[in-house]
């Protein structure tokens, strides 16, 4: 079996460098026609480049794929709507969305601004939520589509949480709540809706200079399954780095039946090794 986009419409937000890139360009391989979508900020996510877009459309259409660019700032619906309606001016139709675009900002709780928070939603939030507005109807009405969120480690699991990521988190964690409402709007309509949490060298990630680990190419083949009707299934977590892939999962313990009367604090207390399952 050999995966294959031809005909297909991809959009990957976040695709002029880094893991979008990595994913946009396999998808282009296979034959998708991709939109490549990057405001091209800065790190602190200011400033406008629209070369960032530009070269990587470059990079894929010199190698004989189709690309086309898109600059649009993703922090407000307006824009979320216009990197939708670019994709169907240009291809006519849309199969995939990708959201790769993120920004983070090291910023403990107590010392997170209201300006910084917003800005972490409008990106990490409301814009796979505004995209997905703008895309759903139209996967709904050719009764096909895969949308693949970007979720993390950092957010999921006590164990990887750093303390000044809590929007980041939030942020992360956010996409997981719209994968799973998606999800089940989607099942009757062949639209898939995953998650992939990537861990890649990137200008938010750095690695030693002159490793070959942790590169987004090694992330890309994962992501460009659940974007494809091989994938048949919805609401999968694909944990992805340095070559390997693992699944998280979301799962409860067969718990404790108190009975209908209201128990008691003491109670949850004294059962709680069997309410965990532990």
């Amino acid at each position: 079996m050999t995966i294959r986009f031809d005909g297909q419409v991809a959009v990957v937000t976040g695709s002029g460098r880094g893991l979008g890139a990595a994913y946009a360009k396999v998808l282009a391989e296979r034959g998708a026609y991709v939109l490549i979508h990057d405001a091209g900020v800065t790190l602190n996510g200011r400033g406008a480049d629209p070369e960032v877009a530009d070269a990587m459309v470059h990079t894929i259409t010199s190698t004989g794929g189709a690309a086309v660019p898109c600059y649009e700032n993703i922090e407000s619906r307006a824009g979320c709507q216009r990197v939708i309606e670019i994709a169907l001016q240009a291809f006519g139709r849309l199969d995939i969305l990708i959201h790769n675009a993120g920004w983070i900002t090291y910023t403990p709780v107590v010392e997170m601004t209201p300006e910084l928070l917003e800005r972490i939603l409008k990106v990490q939030i409301e814009a796979p939520f505004w995209l997905s507005q703008a895309a759903f109807p139209i996967m709904q009405r050719q009764r096909y589509g895969r949308i693949v969120f970007t979720t993390s480690g950092r957010a999921m699991f006590q164990k990887d949480a750093l303390s000044e990521l809590s929007g980041y988190a939030i942020g992360k964690m956010g996409q997981l709540g719209l994968m799973n409402v998606l999800a089940t709007m989607g099942k009757d309509f062949n639209i898939r809706v995953n998650a992939i949490s990537p861990v890649a060298a990137t200008r938010m990630l750095r690695r030693p200079v002159g490793s070959q680990e942790m590169r987004p190419e090694q992330v890309a083949p994962g992501v460009v399954f659940l974007a494809s009707s091989s994938c048949t299934f919805s609401g999968a977590i694909l944990q992805a780095g340095n070559g390997k892939f693992a699944a998280a999962r979301v799962v409860s313990s067969p718990g404790v039946d108190f009975g209908i009367e209201a128990t008691t604090p003491e109670a949850i207390a004294e059962r709680w090794d069997s309410i965990t399952g532990a």
